[in-house]
């Protein structure tokens, strides 16, 4: 499986551990129906034992780890493994999420094994600094999220998007920029593609709304609005 072409505004559905097993599979469909419908990139994450049955049962879903390690075969008791999560249909995973960060050292050699497995790389980063350092590393993706704004509903502001849009692309211009932390309406969608992200997400905004589907409808509904204000720029 060759390495997959993102393309762009593209959108992260991350379960993260609310949801898992029968619940998270339903998701899942509903991401599939709607990445059809729009003909848009949507990555999707989801436990590490949900991840195969979850690619077996899509077909336009881009199936994402939420983290791995840079272990090879052999040795590595309680360690995700990259040749595991390849063979399983995974194509991108996440890495130093405020939730589970990684040292800097620890970074540099996941994106590195990666590479080599042709899984894309989605980066966390805080603040500007962060998006500039992590971007020497020319991941595929960084996610420009303030940990403070994580789960609590509120964005971060433009001053903050595009500064952190900027120092990625002045370092690494080919690495797309995600904005995330407390995405959780159509509005918010919009919000951050307005001011320059290549793609969003979310995750409790969605899977704790009441109707988690019809709610990631209206989400990728506001990103093909603004997908098309884009094409007739």
């Amino acid at each position: 499986m060759a390495k997959a072409e993102l393309r762009t505004p593209f959108f992260v559905v991350n379960p993260k551990s609310y949801l898992y097993g029968e619940e998270a599979m339903k998701l899942a469909l509903c991401a599939d129906q709607l990445a059809e419908k729009y003909d848009v990139d949507i990555l999707f994450t989801a436990q590490f034992v949900d991840l195969a049955a979850i690619r077996k049962n899509t077909k336009h879903l881009l199936i994402c780890a939420q983290t791995m390690d840079s272990l090879k075969p052999g040795k590595g008791m309680g360690h995700i493994l990259p040749e595991a999560l390849k063979d399983a249909g995974v194509c991108a995973t996440f890495l130093n999420h405020a939730e589970n960060p990684k040292t800097f050292s620890e970074l540099v050699k996941c994106i590195k094994r990666a590479a080599e497995l042709d899984i894309l790389t989605i980066v966390c980063a805080d603040n500007v600094d962060d998006a500039a350092a992590i971007a020497q590393l020319k991941p595929d993706v960084i996610v420009c999220e303030q940990t403070s704004l994580i789960g609590t509903g509120k964005t971060a502001d433009a001053s903050y998007m595009e500064a952190t849009n900027k120092a990625v692309k002045s370092v690494s211009p080919a690495t797309k920029t995600l904005q995330a932390a407390g995405i959780s309406t159509p509005d918010d969608v919009r919000k951050a593609l307005r001011n320059g992200a290549d793609g969003t997400g979310g995750t409790s905004g969605i899977v704790c709304a009441k109707d988690p589907c019809a709610t990631l409808t209206a989400m990728i509904q506001a990103l093909d609005e603004v997908r098309s204000e884009r094409r007739c720029m």
